[in-house]
């Protein structure tokens, strides 16, 4: 399996998380649980699911770049 492989690979699980954490924060508003750390459990996989997504975006502008040097 290749980087960018793995890269994809932990960005779905981890979209996968932070639907879940999401999905209990609502669950948790609607039975007016008082539980701060529920609200904050979305954080945690979504910082490494931003960077994965920036990754992941810049990914074809990168491989543009190291095409056109080799051409040249």
């Amino acid at each position: 399996m290749t980087g960018n492989m793995w890269i994809r690979q932990i960005h779905r699980w981890l979209s996968i998380a932070f639907t879940l954490a999401v999905i209990a924060n609502i669950v948790a508003l609607t039975l007016q649980v008082q539980a701060t750390w529920i609200g904050l459990l979305a954080f945690v996989p979504l910082i490494p699911l931003l960077a994965t997504g920036l990754y992941m975006f810049a990914l074809p502008y990168l491989g543009r770049r190291r095409s056109a040097r080799q051409e040249v």
